[in-house]
């Protein structure tokens, strides 16, 4: 074991990597999305414009598992993620500074890499560390900071909101509000692992399971994407429930946080890629939703099954593939997110376009629906396979 990695208690690495996730993904990418439609009203953004801002994020993303798929030093792999800390935050608080959108666009790029050095290099790192330090790898608890970052995000735009500030003052607020957690991020961060000899990257056993596994996460990115993008906007795009959009978004991000132990014990009862399925068909339900119907109940019903699904397929998919290379989980986990960014590039710039075109949501949400739909197939396929 890493004689450096009894220097902390399991709780503290866990709490460094839930405030690295909600600085690196919940500021630095989902803030975005309840601020959307400010910034559409007050600074111009339009809908092709914020679809592409969204591709420009996930852009970033995936050039991060690139680069996390690439490098094997653990010593620079620890060194990118502590730079994506305080990036996370000074992305977000540029963003304040102009309202040009190439300044927009290189911004959300750089938070994109933040989100990778933090979901990609911190995950690998909190489960390495955990496994060395001879805990069991619990990483429900650590994906916990998903949803708490979708939380932070909802409910720090609802208090700035109150005092009627402006787009540019609510992303400095969110970053004031978000700047305490750098320090434990920052103070608790898995230490550099040492290498063993013994440790070998265990190979993923077919190459049909893999990609297999990569196309039904690319399915799962489309899915998660066009809800995480546009949910406020879909609310707030309708008369009867302007004003609601927050809510949404707060719903998601409550759904999120308990739904990680849920579906944690659904896959022990009944199997991981069993739970998989299971979660793709609670999602499509979660699309067809504020597709099918303009109520607030309808759309209110769709963010709860929505946050209640995502964060259990991404927790199980990284859950699988990390406990196959327990000696580098975070380089296998970056080459599996670049089916998952593929999506998260594509899918933002085609529903932007499709909503600027029909002036409606309805036709994105249903190909979402679909693509969902082809990852179940997908997910089939996968069981039929001996890996």
């Amino acid at each position: 074991m890493n004689t450096e990695s009894r220097a902390f208690s399991a709780t503290q690495v866990s709490i460094s990597g839930i405030c690295a996730l909600v600085l690196c993904i919940g500021l630095a990418r989902f803030s975005y999305t309840p601020l959307l439609p400010l910034m559409q009203r007050e600074a111009g953004l339009g809908d092709v414009a914020a679809g592409a801002l969204a591709a420009c994020n996930y852009g970033g993303y995936m050039a991060g598992a690139l680069l996390a798929s690439w490098i094997d030093d653990s010593r620079w792999r620890h060194r990118l993620y502590s730079a994506g800390l305080p990036v996370a935050l000074l992305s977000a608080a540029g963003m304040g500074l102009s309202s040009h959108w190439w300044w927009w666009a290189l911004l959300r790029f750089a938070g994109g890499l933040c989100g990778a050095a933090a979901m990609l290099l911190g995950t690998g790192l909190v489960l390495n560390w955990l496994m060395r330090a001879g805990r069991r790898p619990e990483l429900g608890v650590h994906f916990m900071g998903l949803g708490l970052g979708i939380v932070v995000s909802a409910l720090g735009v609802m208090l700035l909101s109150r005092w009627q500030l402006g787009w540019a003052a609510q992303w400095w607020g969110l970053s004031l509000l978000c700047l305490p957690l750098l320090w434990p991020a920052w103070r608790w961060r898995p230490p550099v692992p040492t290498n063993s000899a013994s440790a070998q990257a265990a190979a993923l056993d077919s190459r049909r399971w893999l990609w297999l596994m990569l196309a039904m996460y690319f399915c799962a990115g489309w899915g998660f994407v066009i809800n995480a993008t546009f949910t406020v906007a879909i609310v707030e795009r309708q008369p009867l429930l302007a004003g609601q959009g927050p809510l949404a978004w707060l719903l998601v991000g409550l759904a999120s946080v308990p739904a990680v132990f849920l579906w944690d014990r659904v896959a022990r009862r009944i199997g991981d890629l069993q739970a998989l399925l299971l979660a793709f068909g609670l999602q499509v339900l979660s699309v067809l939703l504020p597709a099918l119907s303009e109520s607030l109940a309808a759309a209110l019903a769709g963010a709860l099954l929505y946050g209640a699904t995502f964060i259990g397929i991404v927790s199980l998919t990284l859950a699988v593939v990390g406990r196959r290379t327990p000696a580098n989980p975070g380089k296998a986990m970056a080459r599996l997110t670049l089916g998952y960014g593929a999506a998260q590039i594509s899918a933002p710039a085609l529903s932007g376009w499709l909503v600027q075109s029909t002036g409606s949501f309805r036709v994105p949400l249903l190909l979402t629906a679909a693509v969902l739909v082809l990852g179940m197939l997908l997910l089939v396929a996968l069981m039929r396979e001996r890996g």
